[in-house]
């Protein structure tokens, strides 16, 4: 591995104008494709196999007039202090509003909150539900704002009104947070090389290798039904990446030419022995990310796999490019420095303290996690709906209205689909049972397809969308003997999505973890420490679902990080997102520290010194490559989107405690505790592995021949 890489890295240093030529010409075409041809389209959430897809499913084909796909609004009116909406003066109101709303752009009907049983029991809260003809993606800007003006003599004349759905669900315009994590990467690699030239080269192949993968999954929409948000996570974990694995191959190529290796030579060594990580730390993030589509969420495949092709190519970017650039720039690379420092840095007294206290810091960095990991027990997963949403807010009073005035369960009303010859009679055998179940509020009048086959009824739950009791109520109904009946709605795929991801956990922890420990048995040569690199990213992982829990559950520390009023169940698709993603980076950092240590294993060094010797060497960059990956996650707490916070922070907080606690903490405690036995590896094995070379101990010769 190391001398192919060495090979390639040398044809780039001297070939420099046409691999950069090349490169920019791969992001020109990227830019044009994207300018004509990009067709990105609202997020389209379906969970094929599952009951509430198939309901669905079944209605548009039997009972397309039911709109079980069309996009929906719910206004919502309240009456003024002491009066009631039957009042004349806001009926009036309240009428012409349903006149204007009906005939907005879209719409194909407005209830009558007086004709529908829409008024609250007090009969101070009412409610209009506005069906479209399209789905909520194509409900255009000038129909939400129709519906704005709509409303808005009512609350001239002094009604409350408010509104909510899916229909008047907007996109924020996108916060320029990548921005952030670029403007601190600039800081940190300036920090950390003392050279403008070091510091901007990472960044410029970050520019070139997140450019092409972006307007990648931009020109493929052109062919392809591609969701908007699927090139967010290639953005946020493109440039983590990208600035990373350049600042460990310029960190490298500076150390060979202060240590008086000819450029070329040094941009050779520089990638086959930084670059040789790079391809197995990319690797395994690319495992991760491509693992996403077995869950069979076609919203996580499309994330997956444009996240996994933009870390290939930012692999490549490092490899080729950026040689090539280094070529460019000359002897400006080193900022004026001439020798090898020889003070004691920082970690190298840092992995002295470890390496003499190995138990005390393990003791202390394990019971650290592991109280960290407390609130993951409560975990409670759930999808985003309106009482997520900001307070103050048009859809969050919508939603406090209609729980205040039909109750908590009201915002989750359940749709039963009930599929037989004769539908009517089953569908009034059907409402009659279900009204006896335990935990039902109400029951609707079963509402007939014109063939009579389909009949679909309204189920509202006593509890709200996320509690438990909802669920339990949909799979009683679910279980109904004797009659073909299935239950659809966005609390239903809630809970479907919940149980899916749930099912899919196990065998995506098997794979990813599987592939990803053989990967590191190859690369490191020891079944000990892919173990260990395993154990301390489960660590990690528990104590990241803790902080998130904490903060978006809880509510602790809400107002620092912006969502006071906002807290609720978790994603439920965060979770196994955070594993692939997580995983894939902790092993990056596992490669990156121990690939050095082994080099100094390789090259006659004790255990505990090559551990020292190890860490000494990459500490550092390991440490900026972090705090520029926290930067950038942490930019997306800014984010308008709930998910994208919640996967930002998360992100943050998953890289800062695998890289300074159990990377740079734990990982050399464990290694000074075993010795010789972290490098065991049966000889059997030994022999079966393939040699990869990635210390690049066959590149001495190659020096040497050169």
């Amino acid at each position: 591995m190391a001398t192919y890489l060495y090979r390639l890295g040398r044809f780039a240093f001297r070939r420099r104008r046409l691999v950069v030529l090349v490169w920019l010409g791969l992001l020109a075409a990227g830019v044009v494709g994207t300018v004509t041809m990009a067709s990105l389209t609202p997020a389209a959430f379906s969970i094929p196999g599952t009951e509430s897809q198939r309901a669905g499913n079944l209605l548009q084909e039997r009972f397309p007039q039911a709109g079980a796909n069309s996009a929906t609004a719910r206004i919502v009116f309240r009456a003024p202090n002491g009066g009631k909406l039957s009042d004349p003066a806001s009926r009036s109101l309240l009428s012409a509003t349903i006149q204007r709303l009906a005939a907005a752009p879209e719409v194909r009907t407005a209830s009558d909150p007086f004709g529908s049983r829409g008024i609250s029991a007090d009969g101070t809260i009412g409610y209009s539900q506005v069906s479209y003809r399209v789905p909520a993606k194509e409900v255009t800007p000038q129909a939400r704002d129709a519906i704005r003006a709509a409303i808005e003599p009512a609350k001239t004349g002094g009604l409350t009104v408010e509104y909510g759905g899916d229909a008047m669900t907007e996109t924020e315009a996108p916060h320029l947070t990548e921005i952030i994590g670029f403007g601190v990467a600039a800081v940190v690699l300036l920090i950390t090389f003392g050279s403008a030239v070091a510091a901007v080269l990472p960044l410029l192949s970050a520019i070139i290798g997140v450019g092409i993968g972006v307007t990648a999954i931009g020109t493929a929409s052109g062919f392809f039904d591609v969701a908007s948000t699927t090139s967010v996570l290639a953005l946020m974990l493109g440039l983590a990446v990208s600035i990373d694995y350049a600042l460990f191959i310029v960190s490298r190529y500076r150390q060979e030419l202060l240590q008086g290796l000819e450029p070329e030579e040094a941009a050779g060594r520089a990638v086959g022995t930084a670059g040789s990580a790079v391809v197995f730390a990319g690797l395994t993030v690319v495992i991760a990310l491509s693992g996403l589509s077995m869950v069979g969420i076609p919203f996580l495949t499309q994330m997956g796999l444009a996240a996994a092709f933009t870390v290939v190519v930012a692999v490549a970017v490092a490899l080729t490019f950026l040689p090539a650039m280094l070529a460019i720039v000359g002897p400006r690379i080193l900022g004026g420095r001439t020798s090898v420092e020889a003070t004691r840095t920082v970690g190298r007294r840092w992995v002295d303290f470890v390496t003499r206290r190995p138990v005390a810091v393990l003791v202390t960095a394990c019971l650290g996690l592991g109280a960290l990991a407390i609130p993951a027990l409560d975990l409670q997963l759930g999808l985003t709906n309106d009482s997520t949403a900001k307070p103050g807010t048009s859809q969050r009073a919508a939603y406090d209205l209609l729980s205040t005035g039909f109750g908590p369960g009201f915002n989750g009303p359940l749709l039963v689909v009930v599929d037989a010859a004769d539908a009517k009679v089953a569908a009034d055998n059907t409402a009659a049972t279900v009204r006896a179940l335990p935990h039902v509020t109400a029951v609707g009048t079963p509402i007939l397809n014109p063939a009579g086959d389909t009949a679909v009824l309204t189920v509202i739950p006593a509890a709200g969308p996320s509690d438990p009791q909802t669920a339990e109520l949909v799979h009683a109904i679910r279980d109904l003997p004797g009659t073909e009946v299935s239950v659809t709605g966005a609390t239903a795929v809630t809970i479907d999505v919940s149980g899916k991801l749930g099912s899919a956990l196990a065998p995506y922890l098997l794979l990813v973890v599987g592939l990803a420990f053989l990967l590191l048995m190859l690369v490191f040569r020891s079944v000990v420490i892919p173990l260990k690199a395993t154990l301390g990213f489960l660590l990690t992982i528990a104590a990241t679902f803790g902080a998130l829990v904490a903060i978006f559950q809880w509510g602790w520390l809400a107002g620092l990080f912006g969502i006071e009023g906002q807290t609720g169940p978790i994603l439920s698709m965060l979770p196994i997102f955070l594993i692939g993603v997580v995983f894939g980076l902790a092993m990056d950092y596992q490669i990156f520290l121990v690939t050095r240590m082994r080099e100094a294993r390789a090259d006659g060094a004790t255990p505990l010194d090559s551990v020292v010797e190890g860490f000494s060497q990459s500490a550092r960059v390991v440490t900026a490559a972090a705090v520029i990956m926290i930067a950038v996650f942490a930019g997306f707490l800014l984010s308008g989107e709930m998910m994208f916070r919640e996967l930002g922070f998360g992100l943050a907080v998953a890289v800062a405690l695998d890289a300074f606690v159990v990377r740079l903490s734990i990982v050399p405690a464990v290694m000074a505790l075993l010795g010789r036995a972290a490098w065991w590896l049966p000889r059997r094995l030994d022999r079966l592995l393939p040699a990869v070379d990635v210390e690049g101990a066959k590149l001495n010769g190659q020096a040497g021949a050169s």
